[in-house]
């Protein structure tokens, strides 16, 4: 993948990929808003072709982020809450698979920040709240704490 960007006018630039071309405006969306953007539809697609190659479909899906960032500089993502909101034909296990298979294997995006930002998700799926707050397995953040662990005896 190779994307190139150019500075236009103002803070206005053109990003160039292989397919396309966009945009970024920075004064209106700042690219941390972008960077969001990209990570949320990275697992929307994911949400709409996993269930697509199951034989079903999911409708009105709506993913909402909210990211707490580092007051410091470099002003890293600290956490992540992902909020997933559809409505589909599978029962409520096969939806939190859906979004589950998204966040912890699919979704290159979220598999890039999820070593350094602590990630948790919601589900609210054909309207009932189905995860709340959930943490994912592997998405600690920095700081990872194992609890005690006891040597296994030889």
């Amino acid at each position: 993948m190779k994307v190139t960007v150019s500075h236009q006018d103002g803070m206005k630039f053109e990003a160039k990929t292989e397919k396309s071309s966009f945009i970024i405006d920075a004064p209106v969306i700042s690219p941390v808003e972008y960077f969001l953007a990209g990570i949320i539809t990275c697992s929307a697609t994911d949400m709409i072709l996993i269930p697509k190659n199951q034989g079903k479909s999911v409708m009105n899906l709506i993913i909402e982020g909210d990211v707490v960032r580092n007051e410091n500089q470099p002003r890293k993502f600290n956490t992540l809450h992902l909020t997933y909101s559809f409505n589909s034909d599978a029962d409520d296990v096969m939806a939190a698979r859906w979004v589950m298979a998204s966040l912890e294997t699919y979704c290159s995006t979220i598999n890039t920040i999820r070593d350094t930002t602590a990630i948790a998700y919601s589900i609210i799926h054909n309207g009932n709240t189905i995860r709340q707050n959930e943490k994912m397995i592997s998405g600690g953040g920095t700081k990872i704490d194992m609890g005690e662990i006891e040597a296994c005896p030889s």
